[in-house]
């Protein structure tokens, strides 16, 4: 069961030759997320064979151009493609303001329904839920209203073991509330319990993403024991004064709420260019928490199942 994470871009505020601004796609279940989309987003789709159709759902962190200024050439393109489906779009209000701007250029607007969801950024909210998962927005600490999101698998159904419900002649119609918990009555009344018939799940699995801000414990609980973090890491902790001024976190300062937070696994973006090379900051990382890597446009992160 697919849980995975595409990176499309890790620079931040400036593109390299090499990294483009932010954007990720996560796949959950099949269902496809796309996580800020700045400039080259459609570019690195493309390259990536994401289909944009897939895509019905799209996350705005905040309003700083690198994490938002291609979505406007991505609702232009989903229009020439004869796009039908809903896209749905979730950010600050501001940026409802900027899409209705835009849309009102075209000749005759938009041949698909674009329904907008206004974030609070002040509190963590239930954004998302389907009969598979929840996102939920994660309040940050920057210069602007800003937000991470929480990705989260809901509970399993319990494993069916096949045998036993073969053995007993149990029905088909009875399987899925067995499946959700249910005991098993037979024709002649004996009680067969639900631990008789079915085995535990599978954990379910999660990821958090959190975009620009200061170093900020009071997302620990949040993200607490999360299986892959995705954290900026825009400085090396020797501009730890000039990360706070700007409203940005240094490698070693991500590594630390991984720690607190007991999480999977840590990945790194949003590097600033003034770096040639980032073995500095993956080194001040890993030195308290090893488990790190640093993100590369068009690697994928598959979140295993826990066995």
């Amino acid at each position: 069961m697919t849980f995975s994470v595409t990176i499309l871009g890790s620079s931040s505020a400036l593109p390299t030759p090499n990294r483009f601004s932010t954007a990720q796609v996560i796949n959950l279940l099949e269902r496809f997320f796309l996580v800020d989309c700045g400039e080259g987003t459609q570019i690195q789709l493309r390259r990536y064979k994401i289909k944009y159709a897939r895509i019905h759902h799209v996350f705005i962190s905040h309003l700083h151009g690198d994490h938002f200024l291609g979505i406007f050439g991505f609702i232009s393109s989903q229009n020439l493609l004869g796009r039908k489906n809903t896209l749905h779009i979730y950010g600050p209000q501001k940026l409802k303001e900027l899409i209705d701007q835009f849309i009102s250029t075209f000749d005759k607007g938009i041949a698909y329904e674009l329904i907008f969801h206004s974030l609070s950024y002040k509190t963590t909210e239930l954004i998302y839920e389907d009969d598979k998962l929840t996102i939920k927005s994660i309040p940050l600490r920057h210069r602007i209203p800003t937000c991470g999101f929480l990705f989260e698998e809901k509970p399993r159904l319990r494993h069916i073991k096949g045998e036993v419900i073969q053995e007993l002649g149990i029905p088909v119609k009875n399987i899925l509330s067995i499946k959700q918990g249910a005991d098993y009555i037979s024709n002649d009344g004996k009680i067969y319990t639900n631990d008789k018939l079915t085995s535990d799940p599978l954990p379910s699995r999660s990821y958090a993403f959190i975009s620009d801000t200061a170093k900020k414990p009071g997302i620990i609980p949040i993200i607490n024991g999360v299986d892959l973090l995705y954290h900026e890491a825009t400085f090396a902790d020797e501009k730890k004064k000039r990360a706070k001024e700007t409203g940005h976190s240094t490698s070693r300062q991500a590594a630390e709420i991984a720690q607190a937070a007991g999480v999977g696994k840590l990945i790194l973006g949003h590097f600033s260019h003034r770096y040639k090379t980032l073995d500095g900051l993956l080194n001040e990382a890993k030195e308290v928490f090893p488990n790190t890597e640093l993100v590369y446009d068009g690697v994928v992160y598959n979140i295993p199942d826990k066995k």
